[in-house]
């Protein structure tokens, strides 16, 4: 259930406050390091010609932070990515300590993070490194976290700018796949795919309406026992509805990798 994985963040709330992220105002200069480390984390990173930073790194938080991305990509700490622009990736880093001054959001986003990142690792099953698997499935679970109110993107971000930053927290999660598997952090995405499992025939085809009651009968279960407590703004409706939606995508990666299993 979602907020197994949730659960599973709060084992990762230690690893926040390490990194000093919780609790930090927006004045804090270290909230824009931590951001830019962060993105910094992708392995996937293209060279890009540098500018000259805002003609005022004081002027505004945001300001302060678009000189701080200038001068790292100019110094090479970081590249843009994702086909960004120098200045697309100076307005993506205000994005991120936007998003990590943020409480339920940025937690959220670490959770699904780390249980994608061991359950839904870039390989296919013949072990062959292949990301778009992983992408496809970052960029579905972060749509659907949004669509079922896990999480907003605060304002002046976008989806893309929460689905970017997934991706960046689960690039650098993918290196560290042996501790994951210790913590089994994607324990709630495999007891989802249990039941996709069962519901599966010896065609491969799945039994969706089978697999979507099965669910939501497991969320109603988790509720009802006290397992899972609904938070003030969230209803059965919402995380049965994400649920499914996992299941969903779950799928799809597992004919993307030809897995039979996460």
């Amino acid at each position: 259930m979602p907020p197994v994985i949730f659960s599973t963040a709060g084992q990762l709330r230690g690893f926040v406050r390490r990194v000093m992220i919780r609790g930090m105002k927006p004045t804090n200069p270290l909230l824009a390091v931590v951001a830019l480390l962060i993105a910094a984390a992708s392995p996937h990173q293209v060279r890009a010609q540098t500018t000259t930073p805002p003609p005022s790194c004081t002027a505004s938080s945001d300001a302060a932070v678009q000189c701080f991305v200038a001068n790292a990509v100019t110094t090479g700490l970081t590249t843009p990515r994702y086909g960004m622009t120098l200045t697309e990736f100076q307005d993506y880093g205000v994005a991120v300590t936007k998003i990590l001054q943020t409480d339920q959001t940025y937690l959220v986003l670490v959770g699904l993070s780390s249980a994608i990142a061991d359950a839904l690792p870039p390989k296919n099953a013949d072990g062959t490194f292949d990301s778009t698997a992983q992408d496809t499935a970052i960029a579905q679970i972060v749509a659907a976290a949004a669509t079922d109110g896990f999480i907003w993107p605060p304002s002046g971000t976008t989806l893309q700018d929460l689905q970017w930053f997934t991706q960046d927290l689960v690039n650098a999660m993918n290196v560290n796949q042996q501790v994951l598997q210790i913590l089994t952090p994607g324990v709630t995405l495999r007891i989802i795919d249990s039941y996709v499992i069962t519901a599966t025939g010896s065609d491969g085809t799945v039994n969706w309406p089978q697999v979507n009651a099965s669910l939501a009968t497991l969320v109603a279960n988790f509720i009802s026992s006290g397992l899972v407590h609904l938070t003030p703004s969230l209803t059965t409706a919402q995380l049965t509805a994400f649920v499914t939606a996992l299941a969903q995508t779950i799928s799809t990666y597992k004919v993307a990798t030809n897995r039979t299993a996460l």
